[in-house]
């Protein structure tokens, strides 16, 4: 998925990366030279939908979430979540 809007300098990876502990998302997330976060989440559909959400309506009090697109891709072999840089 791809947000835009108030998501960089507001702590917005930070909080992300903390969500998707708290919910065992494995993924990753990472800013964007356009401004935007870029974020790879994996989980079921329960804790997904509501990872999506959360992203949604920002998991950094100082964030502003005002696009979130968000596409399928094939699954990550990963474990847990990471903050790219």
């Amino acid at each position: 998925m791809n947000a835009s809007g108030r998501v960089q300098g507001v702590g917005f990876r930070y909080s992300t990366k903390l969500l998707a502990d708290q919910t065992k998302i494995i993924g990753w997330v990472k800013n964007e030279t356009n401004g935007s976060v870029s974020i790879v989440a994996q989980a079921d559909d329960d804790r997904l939908d509501k990872f999506i959400e959360a992203i949604r309506a920002s998991p950094s009090p100082s964030g502003r979430v005002t696009k979130l697109v968000i596409k399928q891709i094939p699954p990550i072999n990963q474990n847990g979540f990471i903050v790219k840089y």
